[in-house]
């Protein structure tokens, strides 16, 4: 009967109200989810509990934008667990979560993988004053992408007075712009390097491209000696290319710079916190919504508990040295 009970919808052929149903669900949840087991990889993302939306209180309409904060065992020698959610995403709530574990669970984090995101880092440096930081790579590589774009629309509106169409070739190519060159075939790179000779008569869509690509070949390195070098020839490049997106790029680096290097040296990311996201963004959308944070939390906590077992430990694969600085040397 206690299994039966776990569907709200029956309780009436039990002559059992919902409510009844619900502290067994509880019950049964407190069981199936251990205590967070200690981990010296601590990963930290966010993501949206629900829609954006407008609430009406007494002093008036206030927008409601819930976000629930996921902690996962990211050491990637071990298997991968969702440790724990907590509503927001601030730093106050990072000092909350781990205020409520174990002081042995604190002192075995060593390192802590966020996004670049100064609330997170505010809160680790509270409660874990000794664990490193590190800055999840792929998220540089997307602000340098985003760089790449906005470059070329401002050219592109500097050109043509207007945004990019499909009759445009830079416009048409704006996905190689985004891939790395060595990933391109002959062919598209004969299409790229004809998209900037027409349409980039500033030579600053090519100086932005060259940018990120040699912040990709930096994120790639994990010997110091070959970091140095790579962290000068970023450096260069930016300051050669003198354009406000380029800047505000390198200002990010070097902003980041310390936990950049951690993430380098000690070859960690935060993908694994990423995977998790996507089950807990599909669990949402199979329950259709949660009004209630605990009810929310709890769903996610049992569903990734029962569904998931012991996987077996990602390995860390280092990126193969590519043939992108052969082309760089061109620009």
């Amino acid at each position: 009967m206690t299994a039966k009970l776990l569907f709200p919808r029956r309780t009436s052929e039990y002559q059992v109200a919902w409510s009844t149903a619900h502290r067994a669900l509880i019950a049964l949840a407190n069981q199936w989810l251990p205590e967070p087991e200690p981990t010296r990889v601590l990963g930290i993302d966010e993501t949206r509990a629900r829609s954006v939306r407008w609430v009406l209180e007494e002093a008036g309409w206030t927008r409601s934008n819930p976000w629930m904060t996921s902690f996962v065992n990211a050491d990637p020698t071990l298997p991968g667990h969702l440790l724990g959610l907590t509503p927001g995403r601030s730093g106050a709530c990072v000092i909350d979560w781990l205020a409520l574990q174990t002081p042995a669970f604190r002192a075995g984090i060593d390192l802590v993988v966020i996004d670049p995101s100064a609330p997170y880092a505010g809160g680790i440096r509270t409660a874990l004053p000794d664990a490193r930081i590190a800055v999840d790579k792929w998220h540089l590589v997307a602000l340098a992408n985003l760089m790449v774009t906005q470059v070329r629309q401002r050219i592109t509106r500097q050109l043509h007075g207007r945004r990019g169409t499909a009759t445009d070739k830079v416009w048409a190519s704006r996905q190689l712009l985004l891939t790395g060159y060595e990933h391109l075939t002959v062919k598209q790179k004969a299409r790229f390097n004809a998209a900037l000779a027409a349409e980039d008569p500033t030579n600053e869509i090519a100086a932005a491209h060259a940018v990120k690509e040699r912040l990709r070949l930096l994120l790639a390195e994990h010997q110091p000696h070959q970091i140095r070098r790579r962290l000068y020839d970023f450096y260069d490049a930016a300051a050669r290319a003198d354009m406000e997106e380029t800047s505000r790029l390198a200002t990010t680096i070097d902003t980041w710079w310390p936990a950049v290097l951690v993430a380098l040296t000690e070859d960690v990311t935060n993908a694994r916190t990423e995977g998790f996201n996507r089950i807990i963004k599909q669990t949402k959308r199979v329950g259709c919504g949660f009004t209630n944070m605990d009810n929310y939390r709890r769903r996610i906590m049992v569903h990734i508990a029962l569904t998931r077992g012991q996987r077996p430990a990602a390995w860390n694969q280092h990126t193969p040295r590519s043939n992108a600085e052969s082309h760089l040397s061109l620009q």
